[in-house]
């Protein structure tokens, strides 16, 4: 027994040598495949627990030669094909039209883009223009046959054309009729000798919150943030021009009784008024239940935006118009309560209505802190307001920027709405219309004041909000209605006389048409300390 044991053992071990032996040649032949899985483990007959374990000091490995796996070089979205391919230009157009990939590689160029990473950039560029439009400087000599012939020529259709006196120009607005792109359409237009320049019909849009309209009589707090009722004794904005271009305006609202002047609308529409437009007017000369910044103004009604799915709208074109029928037809402010991108057609448009004298307020925007500076309230030779609330505080939605001037009250904004209704509303557009009726005050005070002395005040006399001195939040500051109004030399009567155009007679007239009393009637005992102060300051003034 003890000697078969013996010879079990010894015939164990020989099998076992003959083995190993006999696993050398394939152990030589694999020797690289086992190096390289280093994470791979020679089988153990012990099993133990099931559940696996990792080494936390391995790192994965990657082979860059492998072939599935792609890295692409950094680029925005808009200029990425559906490839991840970067592109030397966009590689949608702004109209929607065409379906060509634009990518620079030239791989799958029979492919149409198409999923999340081909939408994104046309949703964003079609955000900025109207599709398939484009706007054009042309000949001012070509009748309307031939501007007709010239869009036939390059495959468009002309919407229309007109001269703008202001910045001297013939603009024509055109429409693509085929499938190419803005981009593809403008270059083709653009090399026609009857054509100087040619751009995308951007878009924009007015700079509020969704207002909901309401009845009531809530307290203003911005009439003492802006230390308007003091501001009053002072001037009330009398023969002062401020043009509106906004939506339409309800000129019958009892808050607006013999305060506008004259209405345009750019658009030619049929719409009735609209909620914003008829609350810009309100905030500057409202004068009945509630106080605007300068009730005794004068309003150009401009209609220029029109109602959209996403809310009113208006293009460069009819800005352009809005701008051209302001500028002609006295007005010594312009309100632009909205915003969009920087538009060659339009900066030459403020450029003009600069070099005219007339003081512009725009509202910065309401695109929040990571919005790239918004037009035209970014323009040099504008006033960009930004919005504040009760507290003082920043309106969280207001947009930011060395180009702010001032800031003033822009949250729950109480103001007219049309059919005698009433509103409550946010945004930086009431902001900037509450700052437009404080330079009307200053121009009642001295209409010899230019638009660069306008700031100026406004802004030295601005109470300082936030970090000390200038800031991109606030500008200078809160703007300070009474403090800016008494820092204006009064001018003497005879050049008051002949910049107005009216005797003083006229201006004892106007103020009848608009009493300098209002009473504002707050209902909230949060005003009660206040209106002795406000009923005070109401009382008319010395004719």
């Amino acid at each position: 027994m003890v000697h078969d044991r013996a010879n079990w053992r010894s015939t164990t071990r020989r099998a076992a040598l003959a083995l190993t032996v006999a696993a050398l040649p394939f152990g030589c032949l694999d020797g690289a495949a086992v190096h390289a899985q280093s994470i791979m483990r020679s089988p153990n007959l012990n099993i133990g627990s099931r559940i696996p374990s990792i080494n936390s000091t391995m790192m994965p490995r990657i082979d860059p030669n492998i072939a599935n796996l792609r890295t692409h070089p950094a680029c925005s979205y808009a200029y990425r094909d559906s490839n991840g391919e970067c592109s030397d230009k966009p590689v949608s157009s702004a109209d929607g039209g065409g379906s060509g990939s634009g990518g620079s590689s030239g791989k799958n160029k029979n492919k149409k883009n198409s999923g999340p990473l081909s939408k994104l950039p046309q949703t964003v560029l079609n955000s900025r223009t109207i599709a398939g439009e484009i706007v054009a400087e042309i000949d001012g000599s070509l009748s309307g046959a031939q501007a007709d012939e010239l869009a036939r020529r390059h495959r468009l259709e002309r919407i229309g054309s007109q001269n703008f006196p202001l910045i001297g120009g013939t603009i024509g607005l055109f429409r693509i009729v085929d499938r190419r792109t803005v981009e593809t359409a403008s270059r083709e237009l653009a090399a026609d000798a009857s054509v100087r320049l040619v751009q995308p019909n951007f878009r924009y849009v007015l700079q509020d919150q969704k207002p909901a309209s309401t009845e009531g009589d809530p307290a203003q707090y911005a009439l003492l943030k802006l230390r308007l009722p003091e501001a009053h004794t002072l001037a009330h904005g009398a023969n002062v021009t401020i043009a509106v271009i906004d939506s339409g305006i309800d000129i019958r609202h009892p808050e607006l009784a013999n305060a506008i002047a004259s209405s345009f609308d750019a658009l030619g529409s049929k719409e009735g008024p609209h909620v914003h437009g008829t609350g810009i007017a309100g905030a500057i000369v409202s004068h009945a239940r509630l106080m605007g910044s300068a009730p005794a103004a004068r309003i150009l009604a401009i209609r220029a935006f029109g109602m959209a799915p996403g809310g009113a709208e208006s293009t460069s074109f009819v800005i352009l118009k809005g701008l051209d029928y302001a500028a002609a037809n006295g007005a010594q402010i312009v309100n632009m309560s909205f915003a969009g991108p920087k538009d060659a057609l339009i900066e030459r448009g403020i450029a003009a209505t600069a070099a005219k004298g007339i003081v512009m307020v725009a509202a910065a925007g309401n695109a929040g802190p990571k919005s790239p500076p918004l037009y035209p309230a970014a323009n040099a030779n504008v006033i960009a307001v930004s919005a504040t609330d009760a507290q003082d505080k920043l309106f969280a939605a207001s947009n930011r920027g060395g180009h702010i001037a001032v800031a003033a009250p822009g949250v729950d904004i109480f103001l007219p709405a049309p059919d005698e209704k009433y509103q409550m509303t946010s945004g930086t557009s009431f902001s900037a219309a509450y700052v437009s009726g404080l330079a009307a005050l200053m121009l009642e005070r001295n209409p010899a004041l230019n638009p660069g002395e306008v700031r100026a005040i406004l802004m030295k006399t601005a109470r300082d909000l936030g970090s000390p001195g200038r800031d991109e939040l606030f500008g200078a500051g809160e703007a300070d209605a009474f403090a800016a109004v008494s820092a204006v030399v009064i001018a003497p009567a005879a050049p008051v006389a002949a910049v107005s155009g009216s005797p003083a007679a006229e201006k004892v007239e106007v103020r009848q048409d608009v009493p300098s009393t209002r009473d504002l009637s707050p209902p909230g005992a949060a005003m009660a300390s206040d209106k002795s102060a406000v009923r005070e300051a109401h009382r008319p003034a010395a004719q």
